[in-house]
């Protein structure tokens, strides 16, 4: 996929973060639905969770998240001592606003003993509310760990389902969606199908139901990447956020991707810009940062997960 800006300006304002990254001992990282000059600009591109563990693992002292807030908090959590950055502040998530620390007390207080499986699509305040996180590629295993009746799977009831259908298992779902996956309907599925009859459909377990079942194969951001890659199929119907073509046309530039839908556009995530990007380096700021007492509890949550 193209810039959306032009080639001298994409060059001019990549020489201007590579010297401030230099100066400021910086890494910046990029998830796959950003711009595709955000990405080519990126020390890291990846999915929200893996980019958070490759930041605790460098020894940059400023972290530069090219993303949405609860990504860049996530980061904040597993990587205290060192300044997070989020070029644009209003870069939201609206399926992580869809719960809130103070309902999921409220449900905890009807439901007592409950277990909270909570998607890393969320706040800090909810993660620390939470019994384990999970990312979309690991779901299934994180419920598989848990004994017990009573778990409470939040905010993403697409991606609870999936999950719950794989196990046969009775979860309780928080009515929590991802409004760009949630636009993709059976008819696009059917339509692109029918346009490009030999091509596999590769989905995100954010999309409905009715989604995965027409699936060739259902993963994560990386999951999709790594199944083109892998896939002697020559063509792909993708069903997740446009952004995740660049990465693909990169990794298999022989192989044809078509969008499942046009609406398959996330704006948060298109919210940030190159320069927006030399601008937080500049200034350091906008910073992202997590109170201690909320932290600590969130990264058990995170912990939990990872030790599996």
């Amino acid at each position: 996929m193209k810039h959306t800006i032009n080639e001298g300006l994409f060059q001019t304002l990549a020489k201007e973060i590579e010297i401030l990254k230099r100066d400021r001992k910086a890494v910046i990282l990029a998830h796959y639905y950003q711009r595709p000059e955000v990405q080519d600009i990126a020390d890291f591109v990846g999915d929200s969770l893996q980019l958070s563990q490759k930041a605790a693992m460098t020894d940059a002292e400023v972290i530069v998240f090219c993303g949405v807030h609860f990504m860049a908090e996530s980061a904040a959590i597993l990587s205290p001592d060192k300044v997070v950055l989020l070029p644009e502040m209003k870069a939201g998530c609206p399926m992580a606003d869809m719960v809130d620390a103070e309902g999921l007390r409220a449900y905890k207080k009807r439901v007592p003993g409950v277990q909270v499986v909570c998607y890393v699509n969320t706040s800090a305040e909810v993660k620390a509310e939470s019994d384990i996180c999970c990312t979309s590629s690991n779901a299934v295993k994180v419920l598989q760990s848990l004994e017990g009746k009573d778990i409470l799977f939040i905010p993403d009831e697409n991606l609870g389902r999936y999950a719950a259908n794989i196990l046969e298992r009775p979860i309780e779902f928080w009515p929590g969606y991802c409004k760009t996956h949630d636009r993709l309907t059976k008819e696009d599925i059917l339509k692109a199908r029918k346009a490009h009859p030999s091509a596999k459909v590769i989905v995100h377990p954010e999309c409905r139901e009715e989604i995965c079942q027409e699936a060739d194969y259902i993963g994560s951001t990386a999951g999709l990447i790594s199944y083109a890659q892998n896939s002697e199929n020559q063509e792909f119907i993708v069903g997740t956020e446009s952004g995740i073509l660049h990465r693909l046309h990169q990794v298999c530039p022989d192989k044809e991707f078509y969008l499942a839908s046009e609406r398959l556009v996330c704006p948060n995530m298109k919210m940030t810009t190159l320069a927006q990007v030399r601008d937080a380096l500049q200034t350091l700021s906008p910073r992202v940062t997590v109170k201690e007492e909320i932290r600590v509890r969130a990264k058990q949550a995170l912990d939990r997960m990872l030790a599996l």
